[in-house]
């Protein structure tokens, strides 16, 4: 089979658990990048024997992040970029229906949305999380990610719930994509600790008011940040957000991998309040030394 004319970009950092099933996965696409972030164990060995083009990162702490930087600086063979994470994996009909969108030029469409399943404590949730779309395959020159947070977060140099913007109509893949990204708990609350200092960063800042973006916010993505910012202004937000996993969408159906998936959700939240609360705290009082410098050094005039 002939490859399909799309460039596949897949960040990475100490991936060799997931990296070879997500690269055997786009075996298909003509270009695969990877871009890593100093790598200690085999992952740039493992991309490079899967014929990837290896690319490394440096993060400056605050922007631009990973994938946006590649997006901004990497030279793409094609048009059209894919967007994977390393914990991803693309089904075997994948091939055909973008070689097919790719041939014509998207029918009008500058993007793709590709809906997601997740596996959690070796099950497929089929409620939980799901459908779980993300817009994954666009023209590179009309889309990239926006920037919500100004400040450091400590959440890593990868985007965390930041969405792809693409200026133009967007329509939707029929093929779903395998998301196995929590290979245990341990997994799940290492990285939930680090999101939750990106959403309260984002929630201090009030970055979901004002999307630093050039391109305009398709629906879907319009719809999400008006949902969010009603939540954020709501009571026992940890408690709603165990209610909307576990009975909203139906999370109770996947059994007890719904229900233990939903309280970690639950906490997730909670970590993000208050370190939101500890954040404002710190910025008060930053403020307040601020001032009683300014004070002194005026008196002493």
């Amino acid at each position: 089979m002939p490859k399909v004319p799309v460039s596949v970009l897949i960040p990475i950092r100490n991936e060799q658990a997931n990296l070879p099933r997500c690269l055997e996965s786009v075996r298909w696409a003509d270009e695969v990048v990877v871009v890593d972030s100093q790598s200690t164990d085999g992952s740039i060995d493992i991309a490079r024997r899967y014929g990837a083009e290896v690319v490394q990162f440096a993060f400056n702490g605050v922007w631009p992040k990973k994938k946006n930087w590649a997006l901004e600086n990497l030279p793409f063979r094609h048009e059209w970029v894919l967007i994977l994470d390393a914990d991803e994996v693309m089904p075997p009909d994948a091939a055909d229906e973008i070689a097919r969108i790719v041939a014509a030029d998207g029918d009008g469409h500058a993007g793709f949305w590709i809906n997601r399943r997740f596996m959690f404590m070796g099950r497929w949730l089929r409620h939980a999380y799901y459908p779980n779309w993300n817009l994954r395959l666009f023209k590179h020159r009309l889309g990239r990610y926006e920037r919500l947070v100004q400040g450091p977060t400590q959440s890593g140099d990868n985007e965390v719930h930041e969405h792809i913007i693409v200026d133009g109509s967007t329509g939707r893949l029929r093929c779903e994509m395998d998301h196995y990204a929590f290979a245990s708990i341990d997994v799940f609350v290492e990285k939930h600790n680090r999101y939750s200092n990106w959403e309260a960063r984002l929630e201090v800042e009030d970055g979901l008011a004002r999307p630093h973006s050039t391109a305009p916010q398709t629906m879907p993505v319009r719809i999400r940040r008006t949902l969010k910012r009603i939540a954020r202004r709501l009571p026992f937000r940890p408690l709603l957000r165990f209610l909307y996993v576990y009975v909203f969408q139906a999370g109770f159906l996947d059994g007890r991998e719904g229900y233990i998936f939903a309280r970690l959700h639950a906490v997730y939240e909670f970590l993000a309040v208050a370190k939101a609360a500890e954040l404002r705290k710190l910025r008060a009082a930053e403020a307040a030394a601020a001032e009683n410098v300014h004070a002194q050094r005026a008196e002493s005039v």
